[in-house]
């Protein structure tokens, strides 16, 4: 499609990061669309003489990636590949000025809440019609759905406030709306997202407003599954358990990233909670919903962080018994709190610790998956791969959880539909299922 700017204009999305960034390319891709601009997302042909790259800032290993992308783009610039480059994203929110002087060949540089400003490069306009539609960019029966932007918790440790800004709800009309419009077009399954959704409704409601939210959403229909994310443990609202425990089509499923468990890290790293009231709340959730599914995430070498503290972080695993768990390497992200103390834990023992807490978690993960043979369960079919079908059954979520793996050679399933099936075999992070 031709535009009143570029002629001929082919515009391609590259997307890195999280599920959050996944979303903003969504909405991009849609309202370049929406304006009649041709526009791709992550195109391995080479026809596309725009370019936009969305990064992450998150991590050292993220920025890396985010940089060597831009480098890879311009290159492309010089040989005449393509004609304009745009970077927008957590990177060029946190470091525009440095961007600008370092890599200048970039055509702009845009921030995080930056949309219509990045659409006016392309003489396009903001559609606000299109509010709750969005071209998803992976396949069509599961959508995450970001129910707030930005983040207001002062973690020492975390640099998503620099590049995200202050928290900010949707309302609810617009979530609906939008699942509404996912529904209409084949997702079953809504993964809800934000920085911190404990926090949702604060500022629009004054009130935490989760299980409204969850209630409206579980009564749109052709929902099967809704799934909720990135719960900050600090003032859970104990009235969302209610509303899972109630709705059969909301996941018994919770990631709520609690980062550690010795009392003296979590002081340091400002999470406003202890390991005795983590522990309360953990039991609380399994007592409120039988069965629920709890994944988490930990840091591993904090600034400080003691033999001792991560001793009490291993017992905590050991005990707390995680359905799902993930560790990240602490990274000394500049303007943080925990900048201010020196990065004391070397490389490798960072690494070290990490892979023991992933070693412990293997084995209760395995522990746990050896429950559920002879089990059957409903479950969602992601795709094929090789001659097998690969599914999840609602403990669950895409890319980060365990995997129902189904004979495809026995079998005919269609992906995105839903499955009964008994599991026969289990390994560590994998089921083996026979179709019922």
């Amino acid at each position: 499609m031709k535009t009143k700017g570029l002629k001929n204009t082919k515009v391609n999305i590259v997307t890195l990061g999280c599920s959050k960034n996944s979303v903003d390319s969504e909405v991009l891709l849609t309202q370049l669309r929406g304006n009649e601009i041709d526009a791709v997302h992550e195109s391995e042909d080479d026809d596309s003489n725009v370019v936009v790259i969305n990064t992450c800032g998150f991590i050292d290993n993220a920025k890396q990636e985010s940089i060597d992308t831009i480098l890879r783009y311009v290159d492309a610039k010089k040989e005449g590949l393509v004609e304009k480059i745009y970077v927008t994203g957590c990177l060029s929110q946190r470091y525009k000025d440095d961007l600008e002087k370092e890599i200048p060949e970039v055509d702009a540089y845009f921030g995080t809440r930056d949309l219509s400003r990045l659409l006016k490069e392309f003489k396009a306009d903001y559609k606000h019609e299109l509010v709750g539609e969005r071209i998803l960019t992976n396949p069509a029966h599961y959508a995450y759905m970001k129910i707030s932007e930005g983040c207001d918790r002062p973690c020492s440790f975390c640099a998503i406030p620099l590049m995200r800004g202050g928290h900010i709800s949707r309302p609810i009309e617009e979530l609906v709306k939008e699942a509404a419009h996912l529904a209409k077009n084949g997702t079953k399954e809504l993964l809800l997202i934000a920085q911190d959704s404990t926090y949702y409704g604060l500022d629009l409601y004054k009130k935490r407003n989760l299980a409204e939210l969850l209630q409206r959403l579980s009564d749109v229909n052709g929902i099967d599954w809704i799934r909720l994310h990135y719960a900050f443990p600090a003032g859970f609202p104990m009235d969302a358990l209610d509303v899972m425990a109630e709705r059969p089509n909301i996941c018994n499923y919770v990631d709520i990233p609690l980062q550690h468990a010795s009392n003296n890290m979590l002081k340091m790293m400002r999470r406003g909670t202890t390991r005795e009231k983590t522990e309360d709340l953990l039991a609380t959730m399994r007592s409120k919903v039988p069965g629920i599914a709890i994944r988490t995430t930990l840091i591993a070498g904090h600034p400080g962080e003691t033999e001792q503290d991560f001793e009490e972080m291993m017992d905590f695993v050991q005990k707390s018994k995680f359905d799902r768990l993930g560790v990240f390497n602490y990274s000394h992200e500049e303007n943080t709190h925990s900048y201010s103390f020196e990065d004391n834990i070397p490389e490798n023992v960072k690494q070290e610790r990490a892979d023991a807490v992933m070693e412990v978690q293997e084995a209760i993960s395995y522990e746990l998956n050896q429950q559920k043979i002879g089990k059957t369960f409903k479950v969602l079919v992601d795709r094929k791969e090789g001659g097998n079908f690969i599914g999840r059954t609602e403990y669950d979520s895409p890319e980060v959880d365990n995997e129902v793996i189904i004979d495809g050679k026995e079998n005919y399933l269609r992906i995105g539909d839903f499955a009964t099936v008994k599991i026969y075999d289990a390994a560590e992070f994998d089921l083996f299922g026979e179709l019922l």
